[in-house]
């Protein structure tokens, strides 16, 4: 015999609103439920269908079971309407105003689908005004969902928090606040800010003294200007542990140190919310000349922003980053008056050092190399700068190379290149500093030596030339090995790669055309050629072009375009605070560079 099962949709339905009727008329109810003077008729069938509580409390051998009144002395009258809504309509009124009494009750009565119901409309309805309040009820009802999604969105927003809803904030609890103050990503929010935060936050109630060192140690003070740091170390409110003063005085002695600051880097001076920026720097336009402002460029949204101002109007500089601060070095300064691109400019070779603090956006010069230069190569090799080669102030050509000791502030002189040369490239692979090509004299020929330098006290060692001769190029480390691009007027485009270990040139795939004079960045194992110059019906034209090749693939991508047809310049990698605009979806250049 055969058969089959129908099934009703409506039934179901249809049963709970039976229920409610008979709830609303009073007929069959078989249990009143009491909280104070508020009374709620129900039906034990139901409740015990729908609450763990009121199941195992009408079990046969429960003294409960047989009574025919329940006083409930933990729920609010209003939180029980609102589950026992719930439970007879499957409708959970929710607002912010009774959210706690709901999830007071619903907690109590072990109703777990109101509470997934309240965890969701905390996720759903985070704004501005009640995200603090949000995590302060996740907190207590232990709703892990709604917890990390509000604790997010403060993390987020407590830039703006700070401005509009302060009170909120000192009104957070305990382990949500340490969760902001602990988080890498805080975007936009200066670290003397989330400082006075705690400190106000702690102040609010002298119970909250007992967390004050939990707090406090999470602060980047290195990131705090000595004036707020002296400040909040003789401030008398909250006392401060020995170890906080320790780190407090840990960050003045810090700032006290200039120029050690790059070799002095942790946790209390790495910038949160990271983000990794190709910086451009230095050259200019053919038109309007050389430039003055340094560019961040996000390579991952192609937005460019304005930065800061470069000290000096500069080209055949270099460029090299160590502790994530930023230094140029040497090159052709540019003098006349400033802001007539039309008057006629002097270019004088300098010895120049200048270094870029992302952290306050700050210049500062250092001590000046030996000998001025320009066209050289510079490296950072272990905590050293090597400053190698280069040409002087008169034309004449440098053998020497030189080293700057970040600790002490000073340039020494060490082993002499083999030759003098400019326009050469060099790059830093497995501990060894390698430089390639350049020319020997200015009318010379261009070359393709290779040479070598492991340390300081080691000698220059030749190496496999290329198979190209190249002038004006540049060279990159990429997984242990060594790209050379393009230099100036070389005919076919061609990129080559270097085996250290083998010692050993490889020819790879050419760019469709011709570059030179752009600025060469690495940004995850992809070669970012920027701007430059091309030749064009035997003319040089300056282009825009971003283009990037993948090692993986062995080939050139277009990225994007720069915002002018810049040349001439030099490109580092630091990683920066992400600044309001840039989380400006619609803004595609926040500022153009000035010339």
């Amino acid at each position: 015999m055969s058969y089959f099962l129908s099934y009703c949709k409506a039934h179901c339905t249809a049963v709970l609103a039976q229920y409610q009727s008979l709830r609303s008329e009073g007929f069959l109810c078989d249990i009143l439920l009491k909280v104070k003077e508020n009374e709620f008729p129900a039906h034990k069938s139901l409740l015990a269908c729908s609450s763990d509580y009121f199941r195992a409390m009408f079990k046969s051998y429960t003294q409960e079971s047989k009574a025919s009144v329940i006083h409930l002395q933990v729920v609010s009258p209003t939180g029980l309407q609102h589950i026992l809504d719930f439970i007879y309509t499957s409708l959970l009124p929710l607002s912010f105003e009774s959210l706690e009494d709901t999830l007071e009750a619903a907690s109590y009565l072990q109703v777990t689908d109101a509470i997934g119901l309240c965890n969701q409309y905390l996720i759903n309805n985070l704004a501005l005004e009640n995200c603090c309040f949000s995590a302060n009820v996740a907190r207590k009802f232990y709703l892990p969902d709604a917890l990390a999604a509000t604790e997010k969105y403060i993390i987020n927003n407590v830039w703006k928090l700070l401005d509009s809803d302060l009170s909120g904030l000192l009104e957070l609890n305990f382990r949500s606040l340490l969760a902001v103050i602990q988080s890498p990503d805080l975007p936009m929010v200066k670290e003397g800010h989330l400082l006075n935060l705690v400190l106000l936050w702690l102040k609010q109630d002298k119970s909250r003294l007992d967390h004050a060192s939990i707090l406090l140690e999470h602060i980047r003070y290195g990131l705090i200007p000595v004036e707020e740091l002296r400040k909040a170390y003789t401030q008398s409110e909250v006392s401060l542990s020995a170890g906080i003063k320790c780190l407090i005085i840990k960050a003045i002695n810090y700032h006290t140190h200039v120029f050690k600051q790059p070799v002095l880097q942790d946790k209390s001076t790495m910038l949160r919310n990271q983000k990794t920026r190709i910086i451009l720097l230095g050259g200019g336009t053919a038109g309007e000349g050389l430039v003055t402002d340094v560019v961040a460029f996000d390579v991952y949204n192609h937005k460019w922003r304005t930065l800061t101002q470069v000290q000096d109007r500069v080209q055949n500089h270099s460029v090299c980053v160590v502790g994530n601060f930023l230094y140029i070095l040497g090159g052709e300064i540019e003098s006349g008056t400033l802001g007539d691109a039309k008057t006629e400019k002097i270019l004088s070779v300098t010895n120049k050092v200048h270094r870029y603090d992302p952290r306050f956006n700050t210049w500062t010069q250092i001590t000046g190399m030996l000998e001025k230069r320009c066209q050289f190569s510079c490296c950072v090799l272990g905590k050293d700068i090597f400053a190698i080669g280069g040409r002087g102030e008169d034309g004449s050509l440098h053998s020497s190379v030189e080293v700057y000791d970040i600790s002490r502030d000073r340039w020494t002189k060490t082993r002499e290149l083999p030759c003098k040369i400019h326009g050469h490239a060099g790059a830093v692979c497995k501990n060894t500093i390698y430089i390639s090509g350049g020319k020997y004299s200015a009318p010379a020929s261009t070359s393709n030596d290779v040479y070598s330098l492991s340390s300081l006290e080691g000698q220059w060692m030749k190496r496999a030339p290329m198979s190209i001769a190249r002038f004006g190029h540049q060279m990159a480390t990429i997984r242990e090995s060594i790209f050379t691009f393009l230099g100036l007027y070389e005919p076919f485009s061609e990129i080559e790669r270097y085996d250290p270990d083998q010692n050993q040139w490889t020819r790879l795939r050419p760019l469709v055309y011709d570059r030179f004079s752009y600025g060469l960045a690495v940004v995850e194992e992809t070669a970012l050629l920027i701007g430059g110059k091309k030749w064009q019906n035997s003319l040089e034209v300056s282009t825009q072009d971003v283009v990037g090749y993948d090692i993986d693939n062995d080939g050139w991508e277009e990225i994007c375009k720069a915002p002018l047809p810049w040349c001439g310049l030099q490109c580092a990698v630091l990683q920066l605070s992400e600044m309001a605009d840039e989380q400006d979806g619609d803004t595609q250049h926040k500022k153009l560079p000035n010339c």
